[in-house]
Parts: structure tokens; C-alpha cells; sequence
């Protein structure tokens, strides 16, 4: 259920905002709506999170060392240390990336001296560097004096002296040359520097690695900080007001709105009195964007740790479907996997986890205990159609078989079912079978969807438009098995005591849009509700091509598991010849572990993609849901 809530206003005095918020945090109960702040401390303490958290990101998170506990104070010591470190190390880093170009653009001339080239300069013998085509070399003046240094199949490199600049440079001055320019200093010298900067980003990587003992304590560093920063938002984001009492006096006041659950409503009121603040208690609204708590028994709370992973929260006004969310989700997720086998695996890599959670003396995670009962489901529905690791029925013993139920295993996948009806001219193959068990679901689903929403219509003619939904899904439920599954086992035309089925799904269909064009925008007056249908008459008519898809969507659990049954299957051929063999059993093994742990996890992507659709978009686009919710989160000392 969805916890009911109060929205209430406090008012105080502008100078008494900071003590305010100090006995609603002790109190733990408010839930601030506030969401902006301003000042240089809320900058300051920003500022803080991000260096902390610059250094978890230094420092690394898979660092498995003793922990030490340091101070906040200390933790953003540290911090700085490392932020300091860091930027030293950018800079090494930055001077050894030139220092590596440099040699690279020097490599081809071998070592470069300049303290000895400046010294033969300042005794008036000027040394020049060029490279050129042997052909231009070849130009060059005899008269010049010239040191070839090295060449390839290209180019020539050599050196030109001459105690006169212009005397220099005029036997090269006809031909097509590229001078080379100097490096500040010699390349042994760059060497020795990237030694020395290498050494010391070590250094820096060790001193930073060194800091790994403290990272629980810079986590929770930036937890208190985190706190800070909603304290300072608070503070600082109250509407204030000023009040003219009279002439002489002005009195500021703060106000800010929050809101609460019912039941410790009684607990805001004593503290206000005790505290004279002032307090306005309302009714929430449509219009105030309410947070939402979930509130349900140990085994529906379950469902919470996919919920969160997942994102959604149920609007304050929306419905909170859990229970039918884990329900729908477990026979979804058995069907996808579809394999017991795969069941099992997952069964017993629960009970490790939760055998070792016991050993450890930890609380077992609501997440182990999801996914186990994820596994049962896989296993009772491997059980029911008799898949267990894609092996064929024909060697599976024959307790295993006569647990099956017959007209959905695979042990009469080649058998045809007639039903009563058809007097034996027509039929239904075991996979027409698995498909009206998919679109059945979906009849349920949605139908359990409007049966909801007429609850929370009760009291109001408005309900009639639920009930016309109803009517158009069982309409449309049998026009989807007669078009889907078989036109003749489903016949327009059939009779079953006399009644004519097909021409009462189409009633059915009828009257349902009928009602729901008259009575599902209803809002105290008929006649609006027929014109806001009029208004709106093309999105009314695909409403009711809308229902059609939707419950055709379903069959995605049998195409899914279909496919994985097949890759399975297909994975056991290629093992199954290896296995005979002694010199490919280690082959055949890997083959095995691979090609079902590859499908495994392709069946856990279709899960996420198919079976949580189906509730997060087809079921609840039935309910008008639109998960627009956020979480409750009272403001309070302690962490989550």
C-alpha cells in the first residue's frame, strides 16, 4: 500500500531556521521540499564532495587492504594530498609526453650535445644541421664543409660548418634542404630527465595506492558532507518574509512546506508546540508533487530491490501494484527461462549466497531471496512442459515426464489436442496451446488492471467505463486466439450450447467501447464526458486497437523461451558427438559451459527487456500509471 501522507506548512522566525532544522533532523520524520539552496558555504561543501570523491577515483575501488578510521577532517586532508599529487603527476606526465616527441623527432640524427654545439659557437665555428635528397646533396659545393651523419634509401642528413653565418649557409642556399632545429638540451640529458620523471609518477602512484586504507572513511566523508549540503539547502532555500508590526519593528519570518505520514503527524504537532512553531496541516493535492512510501508485507517487499534497480516509484496518487508486480514477474520470468534446469542452477547458486551470508552472520539480502524464488519459477515451469538443459524428452526418465502437464510439454510436442467443440476436425499443436496460456495471461493482467481502477472509481458512474475495458478485453481476447492461434478451433461461427461464441465477443466489443466512450471521461457530467470522447474520437478508436496489440504483445514469453529452448538444444547437438570422444571431452565441456551460459545470460536480458515491460508499460499503461513518483526521504541525522 501506499502510505497516506500529510502535507504541512511550518512557519518560524527567520533567526531560528538553523535550530528548526537541527530538531526536525533529530525528529527524522519530515519530508523537506526544498530543493535549492544558495551561499558560499553550500559552494564550499560541494566542492568538498568533489574532491573526496576525485580521490576514491585516484586512489581505485578494488583496493583490498585494512582499513583504517580517520575524521572527516582528516579524510579531506587526504584528499587534498591526493588532489596535490594528482596534479603533480599531470605535470610530470605532461613534461615526459614532450620529452618522448622529442627524442622521437631526433632519433634519425643519433645523439644531439648542444652544450658542445654552443660551445664551438661561442668560439666562432657555427654548426648546422640539414637533411636532403642525395640528389641535392650531390649540388652541394665541394668548397663546403660538410660531416655526412647518416642516410637512408631518401634522405641524406649531414652537418655544414663554417666560422661565418652568411659564409655557412650560402653553399646550401640553391637547393631544396630541411634545417633541423636544436633542442634546448642534449638528448642524453632528456634521457636522464625521463628516468628521474618516471621514477617520481611512480613515487606518486605509490603514495596515492598508500591511501587505500582510508577509503571507507572518504565514503563516509562524503556521506556526512552530503548531509551538510542538505542541511545548507534547507537553511538557506526557506521562503522568507518580512513583517511590519508597526512603525518601529519589522519581524523576518521563514516558511517551508514538507510533508508526512499520517500516523506521526500527532508526533510534528507536540515538537511545534513545544518548539512555537507555526504549523499548517493539509489534505496533498493533484497538484503538489507528494513523495510516495511503499508499505507491504516481508514476502511482497521483496519485489523493492528490482523496483529500485529499475528506478520506478509509483506516483503518491498512482496504485501500488508490488503484490501483482512480483506475481506477474515470477511467472514471466519462469516462462522466458523456460528451462528447469536453468532453474536449478539458479536455485543453488542462491543457497550459496545465502548459506555464506549465515556463515558471515549478515543479513541475507532481499536480492538473494528474489532471485531464488526467480529460480523456482524457473524450475516448476521446466517442470510443468518437461524442458530441462534443451535435452530431448526421450532420454529424460519417465518420473520426470508424468510430472509434465500433457497439453503444454514437450513430451507431446508432435500431438494434436481437440478440443470438445470441434468433434476432431480441428486442432490445437502443443505450441498453440503455450500461446493461449500467454494471451490467458494477458486477459488476467489487464483485466486485474481495470479491476483496480473500478475500486478506485466506486461510488461514481464512472466505474462503467472500467467495466466497458473489462468487456472489450474478453471481446478481444477471443478475436486475438481465432486470428493468432487457430481461425478454426476459434471460429467466428462456433456454437457451445448454443451459444454463439464469436458473435459475442463482438458484442462484447461493442458495448465495452460503447461504455467506455460514454463514462470514462466522466467527471460529474455525462453529457462532457461524451464530448471530451468526441473531442479525443480517434485516440478512442485506437484504444481499442491499442487493447488488440497489447494483448498480442504477450506472446513475446513463448517467442523468447522458444528461442532459448532452441539455443539450448542447439548447444547440446554440437556438445553431444565431442562427449564420446576422450580427446574433445575437455571441447565438449567448454562447449557445454559456454553455449548455456551464453543463453543464461541472453535470458536474463530478455527478462529486462520483455517480462519487465510487460508490467511497466502494457500493464500499467492499463492502470493509467505513469511512475511519475519519487521516494519518501525524511530529513534526518543518520544514513540510508
Amino acid at each position: 500500500m501506499i502510505v497516506p501522507m500529510s502535507k504541512v506548512s511550518l512557519i518560524i522566525l527567520e533567526d531560528k531556521k538553523r535550530e528548526t532544522l537541527k530538531v526536525l533532523r533529530k525528529l527524522g520524520l519530515l519530508h523537506v521540499e526544498i530543493f535549492e539552496g544558495y551561499g558560499e558555504n553550500l559552494v564550499e561543501l560541494q566542492e568538498q564532495i568533489t574532491l573526496l570523491e576525485s580521490s576514491i577515483f585516484a586512489i581505485g575501488k578494488n583496493k583490498k587492504v585494512e582499513q583504517v578510521d580517520i575524521s572527516v577532517e582528516e579524510a579531506l586532508a587526504i584528499a587534498k594530498q591526493i588532489k596535490n599529487f594528482e596534479e603533480e603527476k599531470a605535470l610530470c606526465q605532461s613534461e615526459k609526453i614532450m620529452l618522448v616527441s622529442e627524442l622521437e623527432r631526433l632519433k634519425q640524427w643519433g645523439e644531439i650535445d648542444t652544450d658542445s654545439i654552443n660551445e664551438l659557437k661561442e668560439k666562432g665555428v657555427e654548426v648546422y644541421f640539414y637533411e636532403t635528397s642525395k640528389k641535392e646533396y650531390d649540388l652541394i659545393s665541394k668548397n663546403a664543409t660538410t660531416v655526412r651523419l647518416n642516410s637512408n634509401k631518401s634522405m641524406i642528413r649531414f652537418a655544414l660548418i663554417k666560422s661565418n653565418i652568411e659564409e655557412a649557409q650560402a653553399p646550401i642556399v640553391a637547393i631544396s634542404v630541411n634545417s633541423l632545429v636544436l633542442p634546448q638540451i642534449s638528448t642524453t640529458e632528456m634521457r636522464e630527465k625521463l628516468l628521474l620523471l618516471n621514477k617520481r609518477i611512480d613515487e606518486i602512484n605509490a603514495n596515492i595506492s598508500s591511501s587505500a586504507c582510508y577509503l571507507n572513511s572518504i565514503k563516509q566523508a562524503i556521506k556526512h558532507k552530503e548531509k551538510e549540503v542538505e542541511f545548507e539547502t534547507y537553511a538557506t532555500g526557506m521562503t522568507v518574509e518580512n513583517l511590519s508590526l508597526d512603525k518601529k519593528q519589522n519581524v523576518s519570518i521563514a516558511y517551508f512546506k514538507g510533508y508526512i505520514e499520517n500516523e506521526n503527524l500527532d508526533k510534528l504537532k507536540r515538537v511545534a508546540i513545544e518548539n512555537s512553531w507555526g504549523l499548517f496541516v493539509e489534505e496533498p493535492t493533484n497538484e503538489d508533487n507528494v513523495p510516495t512510501k511503499l508499505k507491504n508485507n516481508r514476502f511482497v517487499s521483496l519485489i523493492y530491490p528490482l523496483t529500485d534497480f529499475l528506478g520506478t516509484v509509483p506516483g503518491y496518487f498512482e496504485h501500488d501494484i508490488s503484490s501483482w508486480f512480483l506475481m506477474f514477474i515470477l511467472i514471466f520470468f519462469g516462462i522466458i527461462f523456460g528451462d528447469g534446469g536453468y532453474g536449478l542452477l539458479i536455485c543453488f547458486i542462491t543457497a550459496i549466497l545465502i548459506i555464506y551470508s549465515f556463515i558471515k552472520n549478515k543479513k541475507v539480502s532481499p536480492m538473494y531471496l528474489l532471485i531464488g524464488l526467480f529460480g523456482l519459477s524457473t524450475v516448476l515451469w521446466g517442470t510443468i512442459t518437461c524442458t530441462w538443459f534443451g535435452l530431448s524428452s526421450e532420454v529424460l526418465p519417465n518420473w520426470l515426464k508424468s510430472l509434465s502437464i500433457p497439453w503444454i510439454s514437450n513430451v507431446y510436442a508432435d500431438k494434436i489436442w481437440y478440443p470438445f467443440w470441434t468433434n476432431g476436425e480441428a486442432g490445437l499443436t502443443t505450441a498453440q496451446n503455450l500461446q493461449i496460456v500467454c494471451f490467458s495471461l494477458a486477459l488476467i493482467q489487464l483485466t486485474v488492471a481495470h479491476i483496480k481502477c473500478s475500486v478506485k472509481n466506486k461510488g461514481s458512474i464512472k466505474i462503467l467505463g472500467d467495466v466497458g475495458a473489462i468487456l472489450q478485453l474478453l471481446g478481444i481476447y477471443y478475436l486475438v486466439l481465432s486470428l493468432v492461434v487457430n481461425s478454426q478451433v476459434f471460429s467466428f461461427g462456433l456454437l457451445i450450447g448454443g451459444i454463439p461464441i464469436g458473435a459475442v465477443a463482438i458484442a462484447l466489443i461493442g458495448i465495452g467501447f460503447v461504455l467506455s466512450f460514454v463514462f470514462s471521461n466522466y467527471e460529474g457530467n455525462i453529457l462532457k464526458s461524451i464530448t471530451s470522447s468526441c473531442k479525443n474520437i480517434v485516440s478512442v478508436i485506437l484504444g481499442v486497437v491499442n487493447v488488440f496489440s497489447d494483448i498480442v504483445s504477450y506472446i513475446r514469453l513463448w517467442a523468447v523461451g522458444l528461442a532459448g529452448a532452441a539455443i539450448s538444444a542447439t548447444v547440446n547437438v554440437l556438445a553431444g558427438p565431442l562427449l564420446g570422444n576422450f580427446m574433445f571431452m575437455l571441447l565438449a565441456i567448454f562447449l557445454l559451459v559456454f553455449g548455456h551460459g551464453l543463453n543464461i545470460i541472453l535470458n536474463v536480458l530478455s527478462v529486462i527487456v520483455h517480462g519487465i515491460r510487460l508490467n511497466t508499460l502494457e500493464f500499467s499503461s492499463h492502470l493509467d500509471m505513469s511512475w511519475s513518483g519519487h521516494k519518501f526521504k525524511p530529513f534526518k541525522e543518520k544514513f540510508d
